[in-house]
């Protein structure tokens, strides 16, 4: 009962930092600030009419089609854990090719990618590999997947405060 209890503890925490990892890389990166690529803006406008913040829909929608930092942050997670550190670099080169196939001009996702490998193997004595994986299932989960109503509210008032959207 005790390795269930850590395993979920591990599941959340790591969980928490990916959320952190690329919620601030892409706020950081503009994805609030407008649509950078088709469909985003259409995403951004859906979220806004079921009373969520434009600019969290932006993110949203940003998001969804392009490979910003939560695709690297996921991606690289699971590449850490089958092939360790060499892993999450092919996965930052890859990240970068797509955002370039994409016409997308950002970097949120390569960065996402090498931020999370860094982290990874910062806390792999603590926290193994896999547990980011699941970990940022769930963060990607209360972004697009629980309420994109207060999930866009919550995206909004970041992009505020980092000088972003609004």
């Amino acid at each position: 009962m005790d390795e269930i209890v850590v395993s979920i503890l591990k599941m959340l925490v790591a969980g928490a930092i990916c959320w952190i990892n690329f919620v601030i890389i892409d706020t950081y990166f503009g994805l609030p600030e407008q649509p950078g690529v088709l469909g985003a803006k259409m995403i951004g406008e859906k979220v806004k009419d079921i009373g969520g913040n434009l600019h969290g829909g932006y993110f949203m929608g940003n998001i969804v089609c392009s490979p910003d930092a939560s695709a690297g942050t996921l991606l690289a997670s699971i590449m850490n854990y089958l092939m360790g550190v060499e892993g999450g670099l092919i996965t930052a080169l890859l990240v970068w090719i797509g955002n370039r196939l994409c016409a997308d001009p950002g970097y949120a996702g390569t960065i996402g990618a090498l931020t999370i490998t860094a982290i990874i193997s910062l806390l792999k004595p603590i926290i193994e590999p896999k547990y980011f994986v699941a970990g940022m299932v769930l963060a990607i989960f209360t972004i697009q997947g629980l309420d994109h109503k207060h999930a866009s509210l919550l995206l909004g008032k970041i992009a505020k405060k980092m000088n972003r959207g609004e």
